[in-house]
């Protein structure tokens, strides 16, 4: 069609004056402004003049400058299929988001009127009503509602749509849902779809719910967290964790092997020492008085224990002189000194024993006092041989 010899003057500059506006902005939207008050309409063009222009005009006339910008601005073909209703031009530089939660906003609800057009899909919500027994029963069923009778009131089988968007309300469907307090209209600029770089956003797309958007994504990120964990996938978020699970595996396997460790020395300590218990029950072993069995950190107290010891030691090696000296047996003497030497032996040896975190070692000490007392014995013994 040749638009330059079939159209009037105001229409070419009308389309002229949409071309020209529509290619100074990014987001590209329409809208339909049935049954949008005058007044409610002025004062939403006030309030979002400074971020978005709201310009109205017939659809035949947008759809013509859509369609001579089409070759410039990837996607306006697409977005002419979405005009309808009282048309109108949303052109803005903001998120085609942002443009739909301000419009979301300034809308309110309004009770239908007959001959109006369902902005939505209209649904009667399943439930009790406030209305007993009556002929609504057979409005309902004219509109397609099933109901019946529970405790008194007239109750609602299941949700039901009456009206699907974009469809004519009648008039007698229009007073039923003023009586169930249902106010499908919303008063405001109905947003149809936007066009962004190429890329149409739907209705549908725009008015999502935040916070159900927000719980998805929070629950998108629990759901990584979880699968990165299970299989050992170490990120920033969580290798913390995984430490401490790797943490508390190994300890749990040293503790089943009983492999000693830092942290687990004194568990298997207890547990051996509990086991050891069992066992000495079992074979009646003498009781042993733990609480003297200690580890000297004193110094001075080690060198005092060290000359004590070593003067017994002399004492003990004084009485054997003597004792070689007096008129007695070679047996005797023999014998003397290996009981000694024993007694020696049993004594450092009881002396010497100490306890360090539940594991018992010689004192160093007292090691040449113990090897001298070991070869006395080993010497008497062997006299006791060669004389027999």
């Amino acid at each position: 069609m040749n638009y330059k010899t079939k159209a009037a003057q105001y229409k070419k500059d009308e389309v002229n004056r949409l071309k020209s506006i529509i290619q100074n902005y990014q987001i590209i939207a329409v809208a339909d402004m049935t049954n949008m008050p005058a007044l409610q309409l002025q004062k939403m063009r006030s309030s979002l003049k400074n971020s978005v222009l709201i310009t109205l005009s017939k659809s035949s006339l947008i759809k013509i400058a859509f369609d001579s910008l089409k070759e410039k601005i990837n996607g306006l073909d697409q977005l002419k299929d979405h005009i309808r209703g009282m048309p109108a031009l949303l052109l803005t530089n903001d998120s085609p988001f942002k443009l739909a939660s301000v419009l979301k906003k300034s809308k309110s609800a309004a009770p239908a009127k007959g001959g109006q057009l369902a902005p939505n899909d209209i649904v009667v919500p399943a439930g009790p009503t406030a209305f007993p027994p009556g002929p609504i029963i057979g409005e309902l069923g004219t509109a397609g509602v099933k109901a019946t009778v529970v405790d008194g009131k007239i109750t609602v089988k299941e949700d039901t749509i009456v009206v699907k968007e974009g469809q004519v309300i009648k008039q007698e469907l229009a007073n039923l849902l003023t009586r169930l307090g249902i106010e499908p209209m919303e008063i405001g600029i109905n947003l149809l779809a936007a066009l962004e770089k190429g890329v149409i956003y739907t209705k549908k797309v725009l008015t999502i719910d935040e916070s159900e958007y927000l719980n998805n994504i929070k629950l998108a990120y629990q759901s990584a967290f979880n699968l990165a964990f299970n299989i050992t996938y170490p990120t920033k978020d969580n290798i913390k964790l995984l430490l401490q699970k790797a943490f508390t595996e190994s300890n749990a396997l040293a503790d089943s092997q009983n492999i000693m460790t830092s942290g687990n020395v004194k568990k298997i300590l207890g547990k051996a020492s509990l086991e050891a218990e069992a066992l000495k029950s079992k074979l009646n072993l003498p009781e042993v008085d733990i609480s003297t069995i200690t580890e000297s950190i004193n110094p001075e107290e080690d060198k005092k224990k060290e000359s004590i010891v070593s003067k017994e030691v002399i004492t003990q090696k004084e009485e054997h002189k003597t004792m070689n000296n007096t008129p007695e047996s070679q047996e005797t003497k023999q014998k003397k000194e290996e009981l000694t030497a024993q007694g020696i032996l049993k004594q450092l040896q009881d002396e010497k024993i100490q306890k360090e975190g539940g594991i018992t070692k010689r004192d160093k000490n007292f090691e040449r006092e113990e090897k001298a007392a070991q070869e006395a014995i080993r010497k008497a013994q062997d006299d006791k041989i060669k004389r027999s």
